[in-house]
C-alpha cells in the first residue's frame, strides 16, 4: 500500500525538524515579547498583513525578516516555518507559526480584540462571513495576479501558455467587477474588506501599470484614490 514515507529524506531532516518542533513551541513561555514575519514588501499577501497589523496597533510587536522565495529556488530558512515555502508566515509570541495571510490576519484581529481593541472584521452574524468571504475574493484575485506575474516574468516566453494566462487574468477581471458592483455594502472605514481591496489595486498599480484596471471601474478608482492615501496603506506600499 503506497503513502507518505514514515521518514523524511535525510537532505530534508534539519527543515523537518524544525518544522516539528515549531508545531510544539506554544508550550514553552516566550523568551522574546516581539512576533517575527517572513517579510517581502513586495508580496500584497504581507502588505495586507501588515496594513492591519498598522489598524490594531500590534505592528510595533512584529519583527520583520526580509524573506525573499522564489518559486524555482527552496528558501529553506522559510520552509523550516512553512512547508509550503511561502510568505507571510507568522512566528508568534510563544513560537508557534501561521500561515497563510488570512489565518494571520485572524489572529492579529483576535490578538487586537482581546486587548480592547473593536477589531477589523464583526464578531459574528452574517457580517462577519460577507467580510471573510471579501477577504477570500480579493486574496483569490491576488493568487490570479501573482501567478500570471511569474508565468509572464520567470517563463521563457517559448513556453507560456495563454490561455491558462487568459484564464487567470479572467479570475481577476470577474473579481474587480464584483468589487465594483457591490462597492456601497463595503466601502466605508478601514477593515479588513477595504484593506484587503486597496491590497488588490494596490498591486495592479505596482505589477501590471499597463491594465487600466480604472477604466472598467471608476466607483473602485474613485474610491482608492481616497483609501490609499490612509496611513497604513502609505506606510505599507512597495518599497516604503
Amino acid at each position: 500500500m503506497s503513502g507518505m514515507p514514515l521518514a523524511a529524506p535525510a537532505a530534508n531532516a534539519t527543515v523537518f525538524d524544525h518544522m516539528a518542533s515549531s508545531l510544539n513551541r506554544g508550550t514553552a513561555a516566550p523568551e522574546n515579547p516581539f512576533m517575527k514575519l517572513h517579510y517581502a514588501s513586495a508580496s500584497p499577501f504581507v502588505r495586507k498583513v501588515m496594513a492591519c497589523a498598522i489598524e490594531l496597533g500590534l505592528d510595533d510587536r512584529i519583527e520583520k525578516i526580509e524573506t525573499i522565495p522564489v518559486p524555482t529556488d527552496l528558501n529553506e530558512g522559510l520552509a523550516a516555518d512553512n512547508p509550503l515555502a511561502k510568505i507571510p508566515a507568522l512566528i508568534t509570541d510563544d513560537g508557534s507559526v501561521l500561515y497563510d495571510s488570512r489565518v494571520i490576519t485572524a489572529y492579529l484581529n483576535d490578538m487586537a480584540v482581546a486587548g480592547g481593541h473593536a477589531g477589523l472584521v464583526p464578531a459574528d452574524g452574517m457580517a462577519r462571513w460577507r467580510v471573510l468571504r471579501h477577504e477570500a475574493l480579493c486574496d483569490g484575485i491576488l493568487d490570479a495576479l501573482v501567478v500570471t506575474r511569474y508565468e509572464n516574468a520567470m517563463r521563457p516566453e517559448e513556453k507560456r501558455w495563454d490561455e491558462w494566462i487568459d484564464a487567470q487574468l479572467g479570475r481577476a477581471t470577474r473579481g474587480l467587477a464584483w468589487l465594483e458592483a457591490t462597492l456601497p455594502y463595503w466601502r466605508d472605514g478601514v477593515g479588513l474588506a477595504t484593506i484587503s481591496t486597496g491590497c488588490v489595486l494596490g498591486y495592479l498599480d505596482f505589477r501590471y501599470g499597463d491594465m487600466d484596471w480604472r477604466a472598467g471601474q471608476p466607483g473602485l478608482a474613485a474610491w482608492y484614490a481616497d483609501f490609499s492615501q490612509q496611513p497604513a496603506m502609505l506606510a505599507t506600499a512597495p518599497g516604503a
